[in-house]
């Protein structure tokens, strides 16, 4: 204990990972993960500051702080920092027009964002849109650009449900950066804007915050190269094979 206590001294505030550490999705909704409701619990009661941090891009924001509340977290949605909401701030700051290959779930997140005569393709965990003919068309509408934009809501390998693992965006990001030869900007981790942001919203330094995931790549190593510790759980798609 007294190693843990060293590690952790200065600590100020959590930053919680959500799908494969709070739940596992699926059917119904998903599952809470064993001791993930009282764990949040505790952690509110404690003097720690606390902020969700999610790359979830197939629902909205407040469609996923419903679901979460429905399986006993006590969350708001103004407490969660999600890729969708921060993409739509970017796209207007710079006067991008996207053309949206996003799962229908978060949709709703770009409802105020112009998305005529698109100038940029935005790409999220589309799920079963992912079809030929939807990846064709992002690519068509990429290579038509004189400056092709291509803006991925995270760049994860597969998450996990409760049917199994996932593959997710950073699988078709990849394959359209090879087709148009350019590379993606990433909204979400392990982007460190989306880390300090997260930490902004907290009023925290890096230093000050350590971040508990379970992707190895995303949520670790994101977090450590902002300055921030990091822990990973052994659920979600943990695997001690490779960590995750």
């Amino acid at each position: 204990m007294a190693a843990w206590g060293a590690r952790l001294a200065g600590v100020r505030g959590v930053l919680l990972d959500i799908s494969g550490v709070l739940y596992d999705g699926g059917d119904g909704g998903g599952t809470p993960i064993a001791g993930s409701v009282e764990a949040v619990a505790r952690l509110k009661q404690s003097r720690l500051k606390v902020r969700f941090c999610t790359n979830e891009s197939q629902k909205s924001r407040g469609n996923l702080v419903g679901l979460l509340r429905r399986l006993g977290f006590d969350i708001s949605e103004g407490e969660v920092t999600a890729p969708a909401p921060a993409a739509c701030l970017i796209l207007k700051e710079r006067g991008l027009r996207p053309h949206l290959l996003v799962h229908d779930g978060v949709r709703s997140e770009f409802e105020q964002v112009d998305t005529s005569s698109p100038n940029c393709v935005v790409i999220a965990d589309a799920g079963d849109g992912f079809s030929y003919q939807n990846m064709n068309k992002a690519f068509q509408v990429l290579m038509e650009l004189e400056k092709p934009v291509l803006i991925s809501l995270g760049k994860g390998r597969y998450y996990k449900e409760t049917s199994g693992l996932m593959l997710d965006v950073g699988a078709y990001m990849k394959a359209l950066e090879y087709a148009c030869g350019i590379e993606a900007e990433v909204v979400g981790k392990p982007s460190p804007g989306f880390f300090k942001s997260a930490l902004q919203e907290m009023g925290l330094e890096a230093h000050q915050a350590i971040m508990i995931g379970d992707d190895i790549v995303g949520d670790v190593g994101g977090a450590q190269r902002c300055g921030m510790r990091a822990l990973q759980v052994r659920t979600g798609k943990f695997s001690p094979k490779c960590g995750g």
